[in-house]
């Protein structure tokens, strides 16, 4: 099968967020599977040298978006058996940052109508454009149309990927014509019509042939008007060919048995010392009291209100009445971070504040901390919870999307379980679950050692996730 993968960002060449991870890990799993992927981004200027210097340039074109002719390049880089197609124009993609831009609609319209282009000026005949998010909504559309003046799109099927559906891409009916190109048919007739509005991920979800999102869970939240920001009467209406996949993540990169960047290595077999040494290491880098016997609580995440960070805040001098230290390491809304910054200094050597964001900082907290709280309002699928179990670190979760689809709670009587969870979006009930966490890690070792091996060795790798997507490939394409 051949497969097109149309991302906004993918992981290692640029990242905002877990969008990236899964463009990155998704077609490399297909093409391990033996199918022919290739995965289509645009070339920003924050991709750095050293893969521009892997590059091949393939040729250049026009592409047309609404009354514009508009330069289109194409770079070629093929790793780990995947082909990267990067899509180049300066004028759009040459800036200091991803999104949040004036004309983001425009950028990432030309970027969906070089999608559409590409397979005819490259001669590539895909069975499956596979779409994410709505900065690629519009692609799915532009198919409606093209794919009877495009040979090469002649069997192409469109698949459309919810990665986090607070984010839709709506704008001004006026972008309709100048900008995106498209006649009115499409507003009038309901597929962008949003409000009075566009809506680029609406006429997404209209127009392709199926819609995933990226966890079970998540799937049927988005029927409930609480977590789909204003969609669920879409996603009720198109439930037929809505599915949710869980996320996975890269075994290989993400293991504390041959993983670089630790004090020491270990496995879920013997992972005591070794976790130890990891722990010990984190609490010198981030100013915490070397303490071999005292558990640390860590966050990893941006700090915004929707991952639940009010709740920590709200009981945060509870959690360090407790014999725990905490690390916190992300950015976000100033509250939070100010939050932070003032615990730091009530509770010097416990609590340590990391307002930054640091690759290498998160591998020392996922290693060697002992607790990985994870609050969510909600959360798509998230990937935080699962990168810490496969570190024997136990995870405190809320039960919303994919926290509740991979942490399954400790059950006391039977010693099962992967994790604490609590239902509600109470800080007091998050607080329970952080004590009984708290009391199981000093007085249940053997309970303790299990909960870390059961996180480890879970099986979070990409294989059955990509064997679902292909079956839905194989599905729509009949």
């Amino acid at each position: 099968m051949k497969i097109l993968f149309a991302s906004s960002e993918v992981a290692p060449f640029i990242k905002t967020g877990g969008l990236a991870d899964v463009a990155g890990s998704l077609p490399k799993a297909l093409a391990q599977a033996g199918h022919e992927v290739k995965v289509i981004l645009p070339l920003y200027e924050g991709i750095g040298g050293e893969w521009r210097s892997q590059m091949t340039f393939l040729k250049y074109f026009n592409v047309t978006l609404s009354w514009r002719q508009v330069y289109c390049g194409v770079f070629s880089l093929e790793r780990d058996g995947v082909t990267y197609w990067f899509v180049d124009n300066e004028y759009y993609f040459k800036r200091w940052q991803l999104y949040g831009h004036f004309d983001d609609c425009e950028r990432f319209a030309y970027f969906s109508r070089a999608v559409i282009e590409a397979p005819g000026q490259l001669d590539f005949w895909p069975d499956v454009i596979h779409c994410n998010d709505w900065q690629t909504a519009l692609v799915p559309i532009y198919l409606l149309e093209e794919k009877y003046r495009i040979p090469q799109l002649g069997r192409a099927k469109s698949v459309f990927t919810i990665h986090n559906i607070e984010y839709q891409g709506r704008y001004g009916d006026q972008v309709l014509e100048d900008v995106i190109g498209l006649d009115k048919s499409y507003f009038n007739e309901g597929m962008l019509a949003y409000h009075d509005d566009v809506n680029l991920m609406k006429g997404a979800i209209m127009a392709s042939n199926f819609v995933t999102t990226v966890s079970p869970t998540y799937a049927n939240e988005l029927k409930i008007p609480f977590y789909a920001h204003g969609m669920d009467g879409v996603i009720n209406q198109q439930s037929g060919k809505v599915q949710g996949i869980l996320n996975g993540i890269d075994m290989d990169l993400y293991n504390p048995a041959t993983n670089p960047g630790l004090a020491s290595n270990f496995t879920a077999d013997d992972p005591v010392e070794g976790k130890l040494a990891c722990k010990l290491a984190l609490q010198r880098a981030v100013g915490l009291q070397e303490n071999a016997d005292v558990p640390i609580i860590a966050c990893i995440s941006r700090l915004v209100g929707h991952k639940g960070f009010s709740l920590v805040t709200d009981v945060l001098h509870q959690i360090m009445g407790m014999n725990v230290q905490m690390v916190v390491l992300g950015t976000g809304d100033w509250q939070f971070e100010e939050a932070f910054r003032n615990a730091q200094q009530q509770y010097p050597g416990r609590f340590s504040a990391q307002i930054t964001y640091s690759g290498p900082l998160s591998t020392m907290i996922y290693a060697g901390a002992d607790l990985f709280l994870m609050p969510s309002v909600s959360e798509p699928c998230g990937l935080s919870q699962m990168i810490a179990m496969r570190y024997g670190t136990v995870p405190i979760v809320r039960e919303t999307g994919g926290l509740k689809d991979t942490v399954f709670p400790y059950n006391k009587f039977t010693g099962e379980g992967r994790g604490f969870t609590f239902t509600d979006i109470n800080a007091n009930d998050m607080l329970w679950v952080i004590r009984e966490a708290v009391d199981l890690y000093y007085n249940n070792k053997e309970a303790w050692r299990g909960l870390q091996k059961e996180g480890m060795t879970a099986d979070f790798s990409w294989d059955h996730s990509a064997q679902q997507y292909l079956d839905i490939y194989q599905r729509i394409q009949g």
